[in-house]
């Protein structure tokens, strides 16, 4: 039983040590990136009940949910996405406000994946969304907007994939495929399933064009030529006007001078039913799925009560540090802490120096040596936890400096350590 409980459940995992440093670290960056643009931070609660996700506000399956009952026997869960919490938490407090709101946070999601997928089932999302803008120009700065979070975390290579929910959903409106049959293309084309989108389709009564242009959706990607192609394949009214709002969209991403991250793809279809237009999916190599998933969702917040357009994004930010560990990208991290460490006979006088050095701003480790250990042994300690220096106070009041970011030592007394920073 002792060995069970050491282990943690499968889909979580501890992070600890200089992982867990570096995953601070590059939160930091990222909400810096957040904050630049203008966007406040929000925090919603980690279980809500069971009717903010259900299948009705089109989130995830309810297969993938965590979920269990309050002592009243609501039925609660484990939030599956933050999207929808955030359009909750809109539609109380803002119901009456019209202009732009900006929201950004960061926390942990749950889905219950199936087991051996080796899925995490608890992931730390960063993400963003802007409510009250429905133009072509908040789109383009939400793509901006995950770029720029890319950037900041040191990715070189990626790309950000763009697509139209309105366009496959006016070609759908024109076939008049039933529920069951939508969803089942919308995985194939996802999934770029060519000879299965030709199977579904051979059962259907539909005219050959109609067949020929759900074949041809698959490839419909790469550059903005793309955009073009596809508006020679349909004269469907609603799949063009969403052609024509990516082109606007491209078109202001090029003012940003961003167009080099930025290829599309119309036969990206989110399985997150929420999305409304534009969507948005980041990829980079080290990792075998999207880094970052965003879109508009003009629908969701007025199942809660408030009518308002909104966009938004979630960068996976355990996917990121995979990658960028897979890339060879290093998140550098500051050696901030220093060691004090001294003989019992000068605990009083070790304790006004530390208190004195943290009064600073310093970061201070206070530790009596062990009679048993030698300074040496605290340096290769110092290493591994990735400590800047070590201050050794003997019973003397003789001080050894050690720079372990530096490598380097000096002596000093104990009393030219008061008054001055270190």
């Amino acid at each position: 039983m002792l060995d069970k409980i050491l282990h943690t459940p499968e889909g979580v995992r501890d992070i600890y040590n200089q992982e867990c440093l570096k995953k601070i670290t590059l939160q930091e960056r990222i909400e810096n990136v957040l904050h630049r643009f203008g966007y406040q931070d929000i925090q919603t609660p980690t279980f809500e009940y069971y009717e903010v996700f259900n299948h009705e506000r089109g989130t995830v399956d309810t297969k993938e949910m965590y979920k269990f009952f309050d002592r009243d026997s609501n039925i609660l869960v484990l939030r599956p996405d933050i999207t929808p919490s955030i359009g909750r938490s809109v539609a109380k407090y803002y119901k009456n406000v019209e202009l732009p709101l900006r929201f950004c946070y960061t926390g942990n999601t749950f889905r219950n994946n199936a087991s051996l997928q080796g899925k995490l089932k608890e992931v730390t999302q960063q993400g963003a969304e802007l409510i009250g803008d429905d133009s072509p120009q908040a789109d383009a700065e939400m793509i901006v907007f995950a770029i720029e979070c890319f950037l900041e975390s040191g990715l070189k290579e990626f790309q950000m994939d763009i697509g139209q929910v309105e366009f496959f959903k006016g070609i759908i409106e024109e076939a008049g495929l039933d529920a069951k049959t939508e969803e089942q293309l919308k995985t194939l084309i996802d999934n770029k399933n060519f000879f299965g989108v030709e199977d579904l389709l051979s059962q259907k009564d539909m005219s050959d064009q109609l067949k020929d242009m759900f074949l041809q959706i698959p490839n419909l990607f790469g550059s903005v030529e793309v955009l073009e192609k596809a508006k020679k394949i349909t004269t469907n009214k609603r799949a063009i006007k969403a052609l024509e709002r990516l082109e606007k969209v491209y078109e202001i991403l090029c003012y940003y001078g961003v167009e080099d991250y930025v290829s599309f793809d119309l036969g990206m279809i989110n399985q997150l039913n929420y999305y409304t237009g534009i969507i948005f999916r980041g990829y980079t190599y080290g990792t075998g799925v999207s880094v970052v998933d965003g879109g508009r969702y003009d629908s969701l917040l007025s199942q809660f009560g408030k009518d308002a357009p909104a966009i938004g994004f979630a960068i996976l930010i355990d996917e990121l540090m995979l990658a960028l560990n897979r890339q060879n990208i290093e998140i550098k991290t500051d050696y901030t802490n220093t060691l004090i460490l001294y003989k019992e006979a000068i605990t009083q006088k070790a304790i006004e120096l530390t208190q004195q050095l943290r009064g600073q701003g310093l970061k201070i480790e206070l530790q009596l040596l062990k009679k048993s250990s030698t300074l040496e042994e605290y340096i290769e300690y110092g290493y591994e936890k990735h400590i800047g220096g070590i201050i050794f106070i003997d019973e003397n009041e003789k001080v050894k400096i050690v720079d372990l970011k530096n490598k380097d030592t000096k002596e000093a007394h104990l009393s030219d350590l008061y008054g001055k920073e270190q």
